[in-house]
């Protein structure tokens, strides 16, 4: 398990992470969100222990990442959102030289990162005649040379075509199967694309820390039905704790489980004689969430 406990840095003045606390299980895909200064990068630096905290720690498995960095840099793979490459050496050498910094074999190790990120065709080009989506998928695959338990990717589709993102979202999910992948982006269509789980910093603060299918979901019910006083029908259902009317139809908060109050008001309204024409959660997009959440904290 990889942990946050109250992590901050601060830069004089200025906190660029405040408090922040989390736990990633294995397996999990987590998108970490924000607007740009938000805190991503920070925490992401911290997470792979190349940035010390000024208070709070990093843990892999109960162990503080600071106490030995080299232990946890064995466990964690790297995409900073600027990868540090030698333009001039091809794509072979580069991986060769990445590996024998690690102390690997690059017979061993290359081969298996290249055909994970298709670079076969390129294994010989200079990395400065690439285009960024194969520059990317260099910085990949020279994270996942060690194959890491935890794999840290910071804006992995910043500046890439459509054809270029598919790529490496696809990349991304393949990668999933055997690492726990951690997200930076702010881009809500990565997310959607390929986590289960999204962190919302705003600030330096941790605002949201839900899983995907939990976020989307509102507690609000859309109500259609004729018959006799809907309105004082649904004041009466237990667990109804708001409603109003929009383009004729009911909006309906509930309190408990969506499941719970969509049978309650089935009830209801069947025992009131109404004939139902539609009673469904509305699901709200990640875009919607995101707005809402950076508003209330903004108010």
């Amino acid at each position: 398990m990889l942990e946050a406990v109250r992590l901050s840095r601060r830069y004089g003045d200025f906190v660029a992470v405040d408090e922040v606390s989390f736990a990633i299980k294995p397996g999990e895909v987590v998108g970490l969100l924000g607007h740009n200064g938000a805190g991503k990068t920070t925490i992401m630096k911290m997470l792979t222990a190349y940035l010390e905290p000024s208070s709070g720690s990093v843990l892999i498995d109960g162990q503080d990442v600071t106490a030995d960095p080299e232990a946890a840099h064995r466990q964690i793979g790297y995409l900073p959102e600027s990868l540090p490459v030698y333009p001039e050496l091809t794509v072979a050498d580069y991986l060769a030289y990445a590996a024998r910094l690690r102390g690997l074999d690059p017979a061993a190790v290359v081969p298996p990162a290249v055909r994970a990120t298709e670079l076969e065709a390129r294994l010989l080009d200079p990395i400065a005649t690439l285009s960024r989506g194969f520059r990317q998928r260099v910085g990949v695959a020279q994270a996942i040379l060690h194959k890491p338990r935890f794999l840290i990717l910071d804006e992995p589709t910043n500046g890439l075509d459509p054809s270029q993102t598919q790529h490496m979202r696809t990349l991304i999910r393949q990668l999933a199967e055997h690492a726990t992948v951690i997200l930076s982006t702010h881009i809500m269509q990565e997310v959607k694309a390929v986590c289960d789980r999204a962190l919302i910093l705003r600030q330096g603060k941790l605002v949201v820390d839900e899983r995907l299918s939990d976020l989307v979901h509102t507690s609000t019910l859309r109500v259609r039905a004729t018959g006799s006083d809907i309105g004082a029908v649904l004041a009466g259902v237990e667990g109804v704790t708001r409603q109003s009317q929009d383009d004729g139809a009911w909006l309906v908060e509930v309190s408990g489980s969506v499941e719970d109050g969509v049978a309650a008001i089935a009830r209801a309204l069947i025992g009131a004689g109404a004939a139902i024409r539609e009673i469904a959660p509305i699901q709200q997009d990640l875009e919607t969430v995101f707005r809402r959440v950076n508003e209330e904290v903004a108010a």
